[in-house]
């Protein structure tokens, strides 16, 4: 009889077992482009245990979260839910769901997250063409028109609030444009929701996707998606499955909708604060709420101007919840934010791909739209500047 060769067991490396401290976290203002300060009462939230995720009491907080985004969005869309990722995971699953091998795609680019969707797109088999604006300006209708004629896409892609440059897009008249060359029009919202106006049903906007850590003061990892009846009639056309399974609608509304089939364990103490943040923005009411970034972000271009300082872009296309600061001549923008968040323990943004070095982002969302942390801000700035 043969003999095995013994092996020596693997030795436990516990090299930082008793090393490690318990967890401290920094108490920052965010005042980036994202993320926002967390709602006290959404931390609040997310701290109870979790619940099965086909529990019939988390079933009905699905429902409650559901109900909720359609108001926020202003629209009726029945295939409305959160998707369990961040905000890049909802914009892959509007394209996801939308693009068809082989699809046209018109993509209207005027910053850093039109040439994502760009990406993305082409990912996904499409046939990607772009009409683009300098990084700070916004599209004409009569440009968008001109393009959809010329391009005759299945989908057209744009972003309502650009992150990277602060421009808030007109979108009055680009959804019937659309549907006059029988495309959809799928529409960016991270930056927008639960800050700027948006009416997604007037503005027939058939697939709009968001984030939570920014006008919802919610914690990043669960993302609101939504399609309309167009979407979903081509969606049910398909001649192959959705490539991407994690993300696929068709599944995913049997998990939202009322057969309540298994998909995926859900993000449930995301879900329990995505809800609480909802439910602060329905007490607050929406137009209340847009008023309130609107008026806190005058009071800041104000005391900008105070300092010196000019925004990038005009004053008609700028975004209430992200404002992009030119960087003086001579001012290392990097060292400022530096100094901001070491010294007073403030982060803001810098700029990012043509703006890189030229502009701050400055984001004045949800929780943190609030004149004090204005004040805060300016006053740390014209120190650090000083």
């Amino acid at each position: 009889m043969v003999t095995a060769p013994s092996i020596p067991s693997p030795t436990v490396r516990d090299t930082h077992r008793s090393t490690l401290a318990p967890l401290v976290v920094p108490d920052r203002l965010l005042l980036g482009p994202g993320p926002s300060n967390a709602h006290p009462q959404v931390i609040a939230a997310m701290n109870h245990q979790p619940l099965g995720h086909l529990d019939p009491d988390y079933l009905a907080m699905m429902d409650e979260v559901q109900e909720l985004l359609r108001y926020t969005w202003q629209t009726d869309h029945e295939l409305t839910y959160a998707i369990a990722g961040t905000g890049s995971a909802a914009m892959e699953a509007t394209l996801a769901n939308a693009i068809e091998p082989g699809d046209r795609v018109l993509v209207a680019v005027k910053g850093y997250f039109g040439h994502r969707l760009v990406n993305m797109a082409q990912r996904y088999g499409a046939e990607v063409v772009t009409i683009q604006k300098p990084w700070g300006e916004a599209f004409t209708l009569e440009e968008i028109t001109a393009a959809l004629k010329t391009h005759q896409p299945a989908v057209m892609a744009i972003v309502h609030a650009e992150t990277s440059t602060g421009v808030r897009q007109p979108l009055e008249g680009v959804g019937a444009a659309c549907r006059e060359q029988g495309c959809l029009l799928v529409v960016d919202t991270v930056t927008s929701l639960g800050g700027v106006p948006i009416f997604l049903d007037d503005w027939q906007v058939d697939l709009a996707y968001s984030c939570s850590q920014k006008g919802l003061s919610c914690a990043p990892g669960i993302s609101p998606f939504t399609m309309g009846p167009r979407a979903v009639e081509k969606l049910e056309r398909r001649a192959k499955p959705v490539a991407n399974w994690y993300l696929d609608a068709a599944l995913l509304r049997q998990y939202w909708g009322s057969a309540r089939v298994y998909h995926h364990t859900a993000p449930i103490n995301l879900t329990y604060a995505l809800r609480e943040a909802l439910r602060l923005l329905a007490e607050e009411g929406l137009e209340a709420r847009w008023q309130r970034h609107q008026s806190t972000a005058e009071y800041l271009w104000a005391g900008l101007a105070e300092l010196g300082l000019s925004c990038h872009v005009p004053q008609e296309f700028r975004l209430p919840t992200l404002t992009t600061v030119r960087v003086p001549d001579g001012v290392d923008a990097k060292a400022v934010g530096r100094q901001l968040l070491t010294e007073h323990n403030i982060e803001v943004g810098g700029g990012l791909g043509e703006l890189a070095g030229r502009v701050w982002r400055i984001g004045l969302m949800g929780h943190n739209s609030d004149p004090q942390h204005v004040d805060t801000l300016l006053q740390a700035l014209k120190t650090v500047l000083d």
